[in-house]
């Protein structure tokens, strides 16, 4: 157990899981930088090639023989796609890396992406909701990793934490999100256009950003933020769960929205609150109050240039088998429309599969455009999906995007029962449990990352499915785990987090 009072750590040397050489990308010239204001703008080219990398979380992984310890992959992509050689891998007993890896501290649980120093890199910011602080037990933390041309390294990450009020079961870190939601300094809006970073804590909302004029990759506390029960439904506790952020207004501030889940007698009802980014953190407004969750994300659907929200509802009062829901912006500045244009589940027309009860169908989600038409497409996670009678082995869904939001048209589904896909279905595998759509190697075409935590008994996979001219297919996939990167494989959880 450590207690870090500075939200400052400065740090040294990093070496790799079992004393094995680093290996990095080569130095890069950095990109132009450009805050992450809509979906559009990837924030996770951490070596600034010009490539999305890709950030995965391993939150169970034993780590100098501290069980469920954790680690977080950073694979580094290029014009040949995704690399499994070409790789970082992160975690608290990194030489350089503030605290030490713990029993329990589930560090990868969350992961984010932006650029939080305007250098044209993007960083990376690491949950910790399981961390103890002050004898304090899952007060929770977390951990930026600062982008360069070689990648992400453990000299100069820095540490995060709530203190200004350090609580037992606060889970700091369990979802993070970083966007350009408000200006380091207000009175000069435009001075300054880096990234903040949002933080869930169970019950509370906070944020944290570079003061003006602050020289070296140094973060604090803006705001104490937003206290779950100020956006509980009537007579209803709540906790926060997932975070995602879009341009619903058409301003130049990224928008939020925040997902949690009723407490209480009525528990495990999906809520989403949307908040309006500002010039000054104190001014967020308010954008709406959506049904459904706690699964989130943002894209621009029907191709108006301003983004849409798609909430997957597998909450308590979901429908059977879960649902999506799609509000698309209205084209001003008053966000997304209150009443949603479409409504999805199994059962839907044209959706492959029959709606049952446990799919959660919509427990995940992801936009990308995966067959190069200018529409992004949606992935849908179901990892409670029977496969051929198998419990829980768990599929993906793609519906793909046209003017008017979603279309049945060419839906698809996925599953390790596929003879394409490599494994077979086996029970509690929960493939699907994470889905990310990337571009990797910059050909206009986005294909799937899926994950299967429970894979191998909680060791966990991910797998990689190609993108064409006619959307994904299944030919060609291929996957991995913790083994093939170096790192801890042994009930890993491996692709419990991967950034969206």
């Amino acid at each position: 157990m450590r207690h870090i009072r500075s939200a400052v750590v400065t740090a040294a040397v990093l070496l790799t899981l079992g004393g094995g050489a680093v290996v990095t990308a080569p130095a890069a010239q950095a990109a132009v930088p450009f805050p992450s204001i809509g979906w559009q703008q990837r924030n996770c080219d951490f070596n600034g090639d010009g490539y999305d990398d890709v950030l995965t979380g391993a939150p169970g992984a034993t780590v100098g023989g501290a069980a469920r310890a954790g680690y977080v992959s950073v694979q580094y992509s290029s014009s040949g796609g995704l690399s499994t050689t070409r790789r970082t891998v992160l975690h608290q007993d990194v030489s350089g890396v503030p605290g030490g890896a713990e029993s329990g501290d589930g560090f990868g649980r969350a992961v984010a992406s932006g650029d939080l120093d305007n250098d044209g890199y993007d960083d990376v910011v690491v949950g910790i909701p399981g961390e103890d602080l002050a004898g304090l037990s899952d007060t929770g933390a977390a951990t930026v990793f600062w982008g360069s041309p070689n990648g992400l390294r453990g000299t100069d990450s820095t540490w995060l934490e709530n203190s200004e009020a350090l609580r037992a079961g606060a889970h700091f870190g369990r979802a993070i999100e970083a966007a350009r939601y408000f200006a380091p300094d207000p009175a000069e809006p435009d001075a300054d256009p880096r990234d903040s970073i949002a933080v869930l804590e169970d019950d509370a909302l906070l944020f944290f950003t570079a003061s003006p004029g602050e020289t070296g990759q140094r973060v604090s506390m803006s705001h104490l933020g937003v206290k779950a029960r100020d956006l509980a439904p009537a007579d209803t506790g709540f906790e926060f769960r997932g975070i995602s952020h879009g341009n619903y207004n058409e301003d130049s501030w990224a928008d939020l929205a925040v997902s949690g889940v009723t407490t209480g007698e009525r528990a495990g009802t999906g809520s989403v609150q949307v908040l309006h980014g500002a010039p000054d953190v104190e001014d967020l407004g308010d954008g709406g109050t959506f049904p459904g969750g706690p699964a989130i994300v943002s894209g621009d659907w029907d191709g108006t240039g301003q983004d849409d929200l798609v909430i997957g509802d597998t909450g308590t009062g979901s429908p059977k088998g879960g649902g999506i829901t799609l509000y698309l912006g209205r084209g001003d500045l008053s966000g997304l429309e209150p009443e949603p244009a479409q409504y999805w589940t199994q059962d839907s027309v044209g959706v492959p599969g029959v709606a049952e009860t446990g799919d959660q169908w919509g427990a995940d989600l992801s936009a990308g455009d995966t067959d190069g038409d200018g529409h992004p497409d949606l992935a849908v996670g179901a990892p409670g999906e029977d496969v051929g009678g198998v419990s829980d082995a768990g599929a993906v869904w793609v519906l793909r995007g046209d003017r008017s939001g979603l279309t049945n048209v060419r839906a698809k589904s996925f599953d390790q029962q596929h003879a394409d896909i490599p494994g077979v279905a086996e029970s509690s595998d929960r493939w699907g449990s994470q889905v990310r759509l990337i571009d990797a190697n910059k050909d206009g075409l986005f294909g799937l990352l899926a994950s299967a935590p429970g894979e191998n008994t909680h060791d966990g996979f991910v797998w990689v499915l190609p993108a064409s001219s006619s959307g994904l297919i299944a030919a060609g996939t291929w996957n991995y785990g913790g083994a093939r990167l170096g790192a801890p494989a042994a009930d890993a959880q491996f692709g419990a987090a991967i950034d969206e």
